[in-house]
């Protein structure tokens, strides 16, 4: 079934409700830097000195990014002693990272600066 379909009791509210959600994940995914961190977790785990390794940035500007990537359900995190490691938990937001940042890639020949 279609939310959107016009034709289907509170289709208008049901289609809202798909809307905000679907701009929760835009706005989510709106800051580089949490798309690279995303693009980082793809390959497995990994703890913030880890990820600092691989991005560029300050480890405060890191726990924030990460903190509103697991506020909003996209990564988990678990703890091992001192160090939390941080995983992929929502494929979709993957999935749709992936499928737009491959896009934008190949309309500028491959070159993402």
């Amino acid at each position: 079934m279609d939310p959107t379909d016009p034709g289907r009791p509170d289709a208008a509210l049901e289609a809202d409700q798909v809307f905000e959600l679907a701009a929760e994940v835009f706005r989510v995914m709106s800051a580089p830097m949490r798309l690279k961190i995303i693009s980082a977790l793809c390959n497995g785990e990994k703890n913030v000195g880890q990820l600092l390794a691989e991005i560029r940035t300050t480890q405060p500007n890191m726990s924030q990014h990460l903190n509103t990537l697991y506020q909003a359900g996209v990564v988990g995190k678990r703890r091992d002693g001192v160090q939390i490691y941080y995983r992929i938990i929502n494929d979709r937001v993957v999935n749709l990272c992936r499928a737009v940042c491959t896009q934008i890639a190949m309309e500028t020949d491959g070159d993402p600066a």
